[in-house]
């Protein structure tokens, strides 16, 4: 054949679609489609084997893996027919890897080995550099490293770039998974460079996605979130959607307890992974699904995903895999067998097993699980062999690993009567944690990390509390507690492109929100809304905190007992469901049960109904009188149940209250304990600062800012802006995102009367409505200087939602981690008209010298003592929140 031939040119065009498969898949589908039809047209099998193999590889890159099979089949039957051993093996070769992502790894080798026979040289290399990739797979990673490094040389000679590129970005994965994450970065820069000066969108997409796995395995979230992104954009502009990234993705918010991100993404990689016989994705996806359903406390789905995974591996030889679907299992049966005998044997059958299949964090993790297991039979010196055996996980593997081994160390020296050795071993637990705290920047990131240190916390609470210890136990406390905000404050990057998606935010909202005032269709703005805001909680997730400093420093219980004054400290916590309270005086510290946590809840939860009806002014005035008693009977039970049994220690001091679980939204001036008494609500005793007040605000350093569509708010910051003279305004549409954060950064005083939102689904999008918008939490992360005392005349804007650790995510608690010292907000919905009044008392008292906390309380003592149910219900909510 001349090399100008129409059979050489049609060639040609087929090896083009080759090519583009790596760059443009649908168009590679294009060509070789009609290069395919010229070739049965001319008879030429040579061509129409490798038309058909581009066609192939195009359908793997869709998914469409029974597609991709039935190509590559007829590829290497045409070629066969036509003689033409080279593209029938070149065929063999690419069949190979579409049966191993089917998951027939017998069939993949047999199809290599077929293939070998017949190629030389580069080919030859690639075709070896293919096999190792299926022995990776298959978990034989000695094999296939050799088979990377016999390929290699091969291809350089050759100047095969392609090539070089694949066998070291599949190496750079091998790495990875053997832990030489130096080696693993080098191989995968360098497979980075060759694709981008081959021009191979794909090609970069993909060793991209490896990089942000890479860094995933190492711990370095910011920066596996940040290479993940960049993945999908190469992905997206090479026309394709990658299974493999959500699954990758899914794991990662698993790691850092994101656990309802994880879990609808493994649900969505299901779906798409379903009907496409990609078996084994599949069986990984089912995997993650039982991971985050076990976090879930969703142990029916977290077992039946694990089974369903454990068949599909078993079934096709990936004993690896089906060792890990094990694991998922063991730590399923943990959660609802507990301590038997039976999980002690599977613990250390799955151990051994992950073992064996190179998995060496889970197997550690099995190992540390069965000496826990061990220590619960009373079967001590097993425990201690297999702590001894997983004892480099303490210092080395992931976060959540490490905190683990910590607590099964602390848990030995407790059967060992070691008390001491246990708490030192517990803290050590906790200072990985913090360590892995300070490298994250985001605060959803930092606030969900805390559910690692639950047990570690529980047992170190437990500890002291057997040994009736108030110091030890406000210690552990604080150990745990609110360690998002203790941490130092990352501000993100200035970054266009979060801002932009933060103004198209508003405007959607705000289209939204007309929309359904007119009765118009709302779906598809809801749907947009929901795509920005997984944009701007995805951006944002990728600030790092590395380089800030250490945030709040360590709790002294001598400093703090010396510094109350004539305060009182109430830390409350919850073990076993009851309830306990230590109290810091400057007179010493006590420990003290208060009541069940179950007959708190419920009584707060009658309270804040009740509270809602009457800031409605819903029913008739019987009905509201009824609501009104309601409020004061569970005000009444609160009191006896949380601060009677303290009540010698606080006697008339003000109060510093450090609360627990639900009790964060507690209207505490309606306690009769409360009534009259100055209390301010702090998330963490650490975070509580005395700070001497100061001069009065003047006028100069003052913002007041009213939102649309509140007369009331309306008129409350004109006359306001009467009381403080020079004060900066905003109202109407002065009052914009921009501006307000503008005026905000800084000011000694603000206030600011708005509708408020608390969005219990996603806090961080918890929001105050201003003339072009909300304005966010990710909005006030952009604060330079958050304002020093801060009064939110908002419904609901003092709401958080409570994570593992009593984390705070909501606007109440973003003030207080950007360094606002005083904040003034409510904890229920709460009446416009009678707000006002309480208000301006509240300004009047701080014009005279008193503190925020005196000055709310007073004017609520005020206001409830009126007797007018409206206005009981404006005073009530508002708490005082902060370090002063």
């Amino acid at each position: 054949m001349s090399a100008g031939s129409p059979s050489a040119d049609l060639r040609r065009r087929a090896a083009e679609a080759i090519r583009l498969v790596q760059m443009k898949p649908e168009d590679a589908r294009a060509v070789a489609g009609e290069a395919l039809t010229e070739a049965r047209r001319v008879r030429d099998g040579g061509a129409e084997s490798m038309a058909e193999r581009a066609l192939g590889l195009a359908a793997k890159e869709r998914n469409d893996l029974d597609g991709a099979a039935a190509h590559l089949r007829a590829a290497v039957r045409v070629a066969a027919r036509a003689g033409e051993e080279v593209c029938a093996a070149e065929a063999r070769m690419s069949l190979s890897l579409v049966l191993a992502h089917c998951g027939r790894m017998a069939d993949a080798l047999r199809e290599a080995d077929r293939a070998a026979e017949v190629l030389k040289g580069p080919q030859l290399a690639r075709l070896q550099m293919q096999r190792s990739l299926v022995l990776q797979q298959l978990g034989r990673f000695d094999e296939a490293l050799a088979g990377y490094r016999r390929a290699l040389p091969v291809l350089r000679r050759a100047g095969d770039r392609l090539w070089e590129a694949r066998v070291l970005g599949n190496r750079g994965v091998l790495h990875t998974y053997r832990r030489a994450f130096a080696a693993a970065e080098a191989d995968l820069r360098r497979a980075e460079g060759l694709f981008e000066d081959l021009g191979l969108d794909l090609g970069v997409g993909l060793v991209r996605h490896n990089l942000g796995y890479l860094f995933a395995v190492k711990g370095d979230v910011p920066a596996a979130l940040e290479w993940y992104e960049r993945a999908e954009e190469r992905y997206s502009d090479a026309g394709v959607t990658r299974a493999e990234l959500l699954l990758d993705r899914g794991e990662l918010y698993l790691s850092v307890r994101l656990v309802a991100d994880a879990r609808r993404t493994a649900e969505q990689a299901i779906g798409e992974l379903a009907g496409q016989r990609m078996a084994m994705r599949l069986a990984e996806a089912r995997l993650m699904l039982s991971q985050a359903a076990l976090l879930q406390g969703d142990l029916a789905t977290a077992k039946a995903a694990a089974a369903m995974a454990r068949r599909t591996f078993a079934r096709h030889g990936r004993r690896g895999w089906d060792a890990l679907a094990q694991h998922a299992a063991l730590r399923a049966a943990w959660a609802d067998e507990g301590r038997s005998p039976a999980t002690l044997r599977a613990a250390l059958r799955t151990a051994d097993a992950l073992a064996r299949t190179g998995w060496t964090v889970p197997a550690l993790d099995a190992r540390i699980l069965a000496a826990r297991v061990a220590l619960a039979l009373g079967r001590v010196d097993l425990a201690s062999g297999e702590l001894s055996r997983a004892g480099r996980a303490r210092n080395r593997g992931p976060v959540e690993l490490r905190s683990r081994a910590w607590h099964a160390k602390a848990l030995l020296h407790v059967a060992r009567g070691q008390r001491r050795q246990a708490l030192a071993a517990l803290r050590c637990g906790m200072d990985v944690l913090d360590e892995h705290r300070a490298a994250l920047g985001a605060t959803e990131l930092r606030a969900h990390l805390s559910a690692h240190g639950a047990e570690l916390a529980d047992a170190g609470l437990r500890l002291a509390l057997e040994a009736g210890d108030p110091a030890g136990v406000l210690e552990w406390a604080e150990r745990w507690r609110a360690g998002a905000l203790r941490s130092a404050p990352v501000r993100p990057p200035a970054d266009p492109v979060l801002a932009a998606d933060l103004a198209e935010l508003r405007r959607v909202v705000g289209e939204r929100d007309k929309a359904a005032l007119a009765g118009g269709d709302t779906a598809v703005l809801l749907q947009r809304q929901a795509r920005l805001e997984d944009a701007v909680r995805r951006r944002s997730q990728r600030a790092s905190g590395e380089g800030a400093p250490g945030g709040a420093p360590a709790l002294s219980v001598e400093a703090m007992g010396q510094v109350l004054g004539g305060k009182a400290l109430v830390e409350m916590v919850e073990v076993d469901a009851r309830l306990h309270a230590v109290v810091l005086t400057g007179d010493g510290m006590t420990l003290c049960e208060l009541g069940p946590a179950r007959e708190v809840a419920g009584e707060l939860e009658a309270m804040q109904f009740a509270l809602r009806r009457l800031a409605r002014n819903y029913g008739s005035e019987q009905s509201l009188g009824v609501a009104a008693r309601a409020v004061g009977f569970a005000a009444e039970r609160l009191d006896r149940l949380l601060l009677e049994p303290i009540a010698d220690r606080l006697e008339d001091r003000p109060l510093v209250l450090s609360p627990t679980g639900p009790l964060h939204a507690t209207p505490w001036s309606l306690l009769p304990s409360c009534l009259g008494r100055a209390v301010t609500v702090t998330p963490s005793a650490t975070l509580w600062q005395p700070a001497a007040p100061g001069p009065a605000a003047g006028g100069d350093d003052v913002v007041l800012v009213a939102g649309p569509d509140l007369p009331h708010g309306a008129r409350e910051v004109a006359r306001l802006a009467r009381t403080y003279r020079g004060a900066t305004r905003l109202a109407g549409h002065r009052a914009n995102v921009d501006a307000v954060l503008g005026a905000l950064d800084g000011a000694a005083l603000a206030h600011v009367a708005a509708h408020g939102r608390f969005r219990a689904d996603n806090p961080l999008f918890s929001c105050l409505l201003m003339a072009d918008g909300p304005l966010t939490v990710y909005d006030l992360e952009r604060l330079r200087r958050a304002p020093r005392t801060l009064i939110l005349s908002a419904c609901e804007s003092g709401l958080s939602r409570v994570q593992a650790g009593d984390e705070l995510m909501g606007l109440a608690a973003a003030l207080l981690g950007l360094g606002t010292r005083t904040l003034v907000a409510s904890v229920v919905a709460v009446p416009d008209e009678q707000t006002t009044g309480l208000m301006l008392d509240v300004h009047r008292r701080l014009r005279a010298g008193d503190t925020p906390a005196e000055a709310l309380c007073r004017a609520q003592a005020r206001t409830i003592g009126s007797g007018d149910p409206g206005a009981i219900a404006a005073a009530a909510g508002f708490i005082c929140f902060g370090r002063a």
